[in-house]
């Protein structure tokens, strides 16, 4: 499955990101692999190593030839309110809790509204959304056949594959164990488009 995916970070690969992260902020520019080499008294070969690990999960971007081409991406992040919780298994109701999520431009393309839901339960794992990970979600009232949807049936809120198929509309789990979900009532809350991989 072609998605944004945030994965999570190594503590190792965390104090390198908040490095490069800090360094940025308070100079207005970007270190050198030598200064992130040197900050980490390691060799230069470690901190690229290090640096590929971050770009290769999405937490960095790096310009090749370009000797302060690395970016976190910070200044390419929009906060997005996180509502609550999404079931991946039996349908629940989703929790209106607003919190702020920080999540890459990236993932928020094409306009509109977006936010965050936590998943609760494996019905989605074999799409690798797994329990505990953040989607991000774009406000929408329709879906096509084989988008991942936010829908909300008589049995609550929850996140399955969007089915139509000889006149009928169903809720496709995405875990060979599950069956589909023929709903009475049926309203689409959301286009799937992302998600933050939990630490």
């Amino acid at each position: 499955m072609d998605v944004n995916t945030l994965r999570p970070m190594t503590p190792k690969q965390k104090r390198v990101f908040e490095f490069i992260r800090d360094f940025s902020t308070e100079k207005g520019y970007p270190p050198t692999l030598q200064e992130i080499a040197n900050h980490l008294r390691k060799s230069l070969s470690t901190a690229q190593h290090y640096v590929e690990e971050l770009k290769s999960k999405g937490r960095l971007e790096k310009q090749n030839f370009t000797a302060r081409g690395i970016r976190t991406g910070i200044e390419n992040s929009a906060q997005i309110s996180k509502l609550g919780y999404i079931a991946a298994g039996a349908p629940i109701e989703a929790i209106e809790n607003p919190e702020p999520v920080d999540v890459p431009i990236s993932f928020l393309k094409g306009g509109g509204n977006y936010y965050a839901l936590e998943v609760k339960g494996n019905s989605m794992v074999e799409d690798n959304i797994l329990d505990g990970d953040t989607i991000i979600v774009r406000h929408q009232l329709t879906g096509e056949d084989g988008d991942r949807v936010v829908a909300v049936t008589e049995d609550g809120a929850t996140l399955k594959v969007l089915r139509k198929r000889n006149g009928k509309v169903y809720l496709e789990p995405r875990n060979k164990n599950l069956n589909p979900i023929y709903p009475k009532e049926l309203e689409i809350r959301g286009k799937f488009c992302g998600l933050i991989r939990n630490d």
